[in-house]
C-alpha cells in the first residue's frame, strides 16, 4: 500500500489515489510547471484509517439517514460524522509513512522539522468537468512540525463530511462510498500577491480572453470573498490588457512566523489603491495560464501566487489548477441538444410517416 507519495515520483497509474487536487499537482510536476515541493496522503492512508478503525459502515448509515433538507438535522449529523473521524487514533503504519514523508520533505527545502506547509483536501470526485468542489472541504495554512500535521491530516479527513459538502454530493447525485479522500501536504508560499486566473472570460465564455482576479498577500483573501480583488481582462493571443480594474484592498493574509500563523492584517491606505500586478508580472501570469490550458487540452481555473521570498521572473507558484465547469458544462448541453434536434430533423426527413406518428 502506498500511504504517501510525491508529486514528481506519483506515475499517471497513480494518480486515482491522489483525489483531483493532488492528481493535479501531479501531472503539472510531472510537466515541469512551477509547483511548490510536496506530497499526498493517498486515499490507501484513508480506507486503511476506516478499516482499523471500523467506522465505514458507521459513517455510510448515518449519511444515508440524512434528510438534507431538514438544515438542523443535517448540521447535527454532520457534527456527530466528524467527531467520529477525529477521535480515532491512526493506524501506527499510516501515521509513521506520513510523518517520515514530512521529514523528508522539511530536508528536501533545508528546514529540518520546522518547514511550514499547507495541508489541503483532495476528494476523489473533486474538480471533475461537471461538478466543482471548489470550497466544499478544508485547507489548512501555515502547518508546522510532525504532529500538527498529522492533526490537520485527521481535520481534512473529517472535512469529506462537512454538512455544505454531504449537501453537495446529495445534489451532484454522486455516491457516498464511491468518495475517498487524499490529503495534499505542500511547502508553504510566502505570497506577496496572489489570485485566480481563468483562461476564458467567465461573464460570456470567450475563449480569447484570460480573466485574473487578485490581492494582496495570501489568495484565501480572493476564493473567501473577504476582498474585492484588482480585475485584469486580458486578450489571450496579442497578451495585450484590454481593462484593469483596480480595487481598493483592505486587508490581506500573511504569515506570522513567530506564532505559526497566518493572520489578517490591514493594509497601509497607499498601498491599498495600488495594483498588486505591474503589467508585466500579468502578462507573465497569463502566459503560463495558456501553458497550462495546453496541458490539460481545456479551459482552466488556476490558482496561483507570487512568491516573496523568491526573485522577480523566478517567483510564480502554480497552486491549483482545476477544469473551468459553468461554461464547458453549457457547452456539453447546447452539443446535446443541438445533437437530438438534429437527429430529430433527420428521421423526419428519411421517415416522413414518423412526422404524423
Amino acid at each position: 500500500m502506498k500511504y504517501t507519495l510525491f508529486f514528481k515520483e506519483a506515475q499517471p497509474e497513480d494518480y486515482p489515489l491522489l483525489g483531483g487536487k493532488g492528481a493535479s499537482l501531479a501531472s503539472m510536476s510531472a510537466a515541469n510547471l512551477p509547483v511548490p515541493v510536496g506530497f499526498c496522503v493517498t486515499t490507501h492512508a484513508y480506507s486503511a484509517f476506516l478499516h482499523a478503525s471500523d467506522l465505514f459502515d458507521t459513517i455510510m448509515a448515518q449519511v444515508d439517514g440524512i434528510d438534507c433538507a431538514d438544515v438542523a438535522q443535517l448540521d447535527q449529523k454532520s457534527a456527530e460524522i466528524r467527531a467520529l473521524l477525529l477521535d480515532k487514533p491512526l493506524p501506527a503504519e499510516v501515521e509513521s509513512v506520513i510523518r517520515g514523508s514530512y521529514r523528508q520533505l522539511c530536508d528536501l527545502t533545508g528546514l529540518p522539522g520546522t518547514l511550514p506547509v499547507a495541508v489541503r483536501s483532495s476528494a476523489t470526485a473533486e474538480d471533475l468537468p461537471d461538478a466543482s468542489f471548489a470550497g466544499q472541504q478544508d485547507t489548512y495554512l501555515w502547518v508546522v512540525g510532525e504532529d500538527e500535521v498529522i492533526e490537520h491530516v485527521r481535520r481534512c479527513w473529517a472535512s469529506l463530511y462537512t454538512a455544505r459538502a454531504i449537501n453537495y454530493r446529495r445534489n451532484q447525485n454522486i455516491p457516498e462510498n464511491d468518495v475517498l479522500m487524499s490529503v495534499v501536504v505542500q511547502k508553504m508560499v510566502n505570497a506577496r500577491t496572489a489570485g485566480v486566473a481563468m483562461t476564458l472570460n467567465p461573464t460570456n465564455g470567450d475563449r480569447s480572453k484570460i480573466v485574473i482576479d487578485a490581492s494582496w498577500g495570501l489568495g484565501e483573501a480572493v476564493v473567501s470573498g473577504e476582498v474585492t480583488p484588482d480585475n485584469f481582462l486580458v486578450d489571450k493571443v496579442m497578451l495585450e490588457i484590454i481593462k484593469a480594474d483596480i480595487q481598493h484592498k483592505a486587508i490581506e493574509h500573511v504569515p506570522d512566523r513567530v506564532n505559526r500563523r497566518v493572520l489578517t492584517r490591514d493594509i497601509e491606505p497607499d498601498r491599498a489603491a495600488q495594483p498588486c500586478l505591474t503589467d508585466d508580472e500579468v502578462k507573465a501570469v497569463c502566459r503560463i495560464a495558456k501553458t497550462i490550458e495546453k496541458h490539460y487540452r481545456c479551459p482552466q481555473d488556476i490558482e496561483w501566487a507570487l512568491d516573496a521570498d523568491l526573485p522577480d521572473g523566478e517567483n510564480f507558484t502554480l497552486l491549483q489548477s482545476r477544469p473551468e465547469t459553468v461554461w464547458t458544462q453549457k457547452k456539453a448541453t447546447t452539443q446535446a441538444t443541438t445533437k437530438t434536434g438534429m437527429e430529430g430533423i433527420l428521421n423526419t426527413l428519411m421517415n416522413p410517416l414518423a412526422a404524423r406518428q
